[in-house]
């Protein structure tokens, strides 16, 4: 059996645990605790070490999930968690422009943890608010080679196909390698 280590990440109150808590098979292993502070108006959680979920699609193919927490005091997991992916998810809210920032500088450390495929997942595209996806392309400066995905993290069907094409580009990478 081939498993496969995805990461999911990106800035506080993106959806990253919503979205792993959406698809996963097995109850989420989380580590969530109360926040005390202003955040909380946005939430009132916060992941702390990880979130973690799995996927089986097929007998011989188990994705693994790892969610990393967005806050920047707790970054010291990222690497860590980093460690073994074969590819990344960057989840942004596409509705909070000032989150924008802060998600390309999370882009840019997991690019350089490992050269892996990724994926951006254009969260909260069913708020009015929601910048499109095209439109945060430009705003992320991210190259068009990259897929840059509509994403609403309580919907399964969504999450699925953002799931899929990075595994689709991680699995294009493995060919290409085995070829090599």
């Amino acid at each position: 059996m081939q498993t496969v280590k995805m990461v999911v990440t990106g800035p506080f109150a993106a959806g990253k645990t919503e979205f792993i808590r959406t698809i996963s098979e097995i109850d989420v292993v989380s580590t969530e605790r109360k926040i005390s502070s202003d955040a909380e108006r946005i939430k009132d959680a916060t992941t702390v070490a990880m979130d973690f979920g799995r996927i089986t699609v097929d007998e011989e193919l188990v994705l693994y999930l790892f969610g990393t927490p967005g806050q920047k005091r707790f970054d010291f997991m990222w690497e860590i968690l980093s460690e073994g992916m074969l590819g990344f998810i960057v989840i942004v809210d596409s509705s909070r422009p000032e989150t924008f920032r802060e998600a390309r500088g999370i882009l840019d450390t997991f690019r350089g943890y490992a050269e892996t495929p990724y994926v951006i997942a254009a969260n909260k595209q069913d708020s009015e608010d929601a910048w499109s996806p095209d439109d945060l392309r430009i705003a992320l400066k991210i190259s068009k080679d990259i897929k840059v995905l509509p994403c609403v993290a309580n919907d399964k069907d969504l999450v699925k196909g953002v799931l899929l094409e990075l595994l689709y580009s991680i699995l294009e990478t493995m060919d290409l390698e085995g070829a090599g």
